[in-house]
């Protein structure tokens, strides 16, 4: 039987408010003060919450090597075809779970029955936290077993109902929230408490606890992106922890990676505002007939749209519908592409700042 690693309660009992720690922790909340600051301003916040969530659990699952792109995750949504490869798929999921948990907070305690609903969603079963003993985290190039987190269920039910006392407890620790973030994170990678999905269902947790301390007003931080262009350190720096307690430099790493991802999404959502905004003068002064604060939400809510999509929202017959998009094509706002007997129409413009976030060093 593998023998499994002995996890200590939170907080660790080493100082983590040194001047390193107090260096980055000040960058990070200037740079998370200014994105929630910029979000609280924008109009049409859900449009934007939608597009960086996905851009968030797409970052995410990368991390996992389960890659897609943004051209099939859009298509997923317009339900053509087969419906996408199963990397698709399950990104999709994710971005699923990642708004389950969002509006799960608004009604209850960040605990342990809203991360197995996460679980199930990204999933799609009825699992849970393991039961049975030989899990472990090897090497994935030389095979070598590298962690062996509790294998004992008792054991991971009793750690994570202490993780959840942790996370909803906000007077007893009087540490910072994005220190508190940084530890949270790292204690739940290490009672790996499910068989698949701990990666995505722990970086999901950073963002919910931004939110549920009041970092952060909805699911906006890009936060993994930051962390999958900086890959072998963040494994590095977990490792570290649980080898030589190096608990300062995780934290900086953690706090470096939410100065980064802030400063970045901040850039990101400034660019669709003023793509939106372009998108609306155009539209205003070249297609007054059809122009319409919904139809302009529409192309901006589904990068990727459809006749019925227009239909539905604007509550429009299908060939006024249909008007609308081969108008707004004409003009250069979208592009047609046919799928077999059916067409599509995509706002490329606002894709390729997608692909512009998503390959931007942060």
């Amino acid at each position: 039987m593998l023998e499994s690693a002995r996890l200590s309660s939170l907080p660790p009992v080493v100082a983590l408010e040194g001047p390193r720690v107090l260096r980055a922790l000040n960058q990070a909340s200037r740079a998370l003060a200014e994105l929630k600051g910029r979000m609280a301003g924008i109009p049409n916040r859900d449009i934007l919450i939608d597009a960086l969530s996905l851009q968030e659990v797409k970052a995410s699952s990368e991390i996992e090597n389960i890659v897609t792109t943004h051209d099939e995750l859009f298509r997923v949504d317009l339900s053509l075809g087969a419906g996408g490869s199963g990397a698709t798929r399950e990104v999709a999921r994710c971005r699923d779970a990642l708004r389950l948990g969002y509006q799960s907070l608004q009604e209850k305690r960040l605990g342990g029955d809203v991360i197995i609903a996460m679980l199930r969603l990204l999933k799609g079963n009825e699992g849970g936290f393991r039961t049975r003993p030989g899990t472990y985290i090897g090497n994935a190039r030389t095979g070598a077993i590298v962690y062996v987190p509790p294998q004992d269920a008792q054991d991971i039910k009793r750690h994570m109902e202490d993780l959840e006392g942790f996370v909803n407890d906000d007077v007893a620790c009087a540490l910072d929230p994005l220190i508190k973030m940084a530890l949270i994170h790292h204690q739940f990678e290490s009672i790996h408490p499910f068989y698949d999905g701990n990666g995505r269902i722990g970086r999901i947790l950073n963002i919910l606890y931004l939110i549920r301390t009041r970092l952060l007003d909805s699911p906006v931080l890009c936060l993994s992106q930051a962390i999958n262009s900086t890959r072998p350190q963040y494994y590095q720096r977990l490792r570290a922890v649980r080898e030589e307690g190096a608990w300062e430099d995780w934290v900086v790493y953690m706090l470096d990676a939410v100065t980064a991802a802030a400063r970045s999404t901040l850039h990101l959502a400034i660019s669709i505002q003023g793509l939106m905004v372009e998108y609306e003068d155009t539209m205003r002064a070249r297609l007054p007939k059809i122009y319409s604060q919904v139809l302009l939400n529409n192309l901006f809510l589904h990068p990727h749209t459809r006749i019925e999509f227009v239909e539905t929202e604007l509550e429009v017959s299908r060939p006024t519908a249909a008007r609308y998009l081969d108008r707004l094509a004409e003009r250069g706002l979208v592009k047609e592409v046919k799928a077999g007997r059916r067409k599509y129409y995509i706002n490329t413009r606002l894709v390729d700042l997608f692909l512009e976030g998503a390959g931007r060093r942060v």
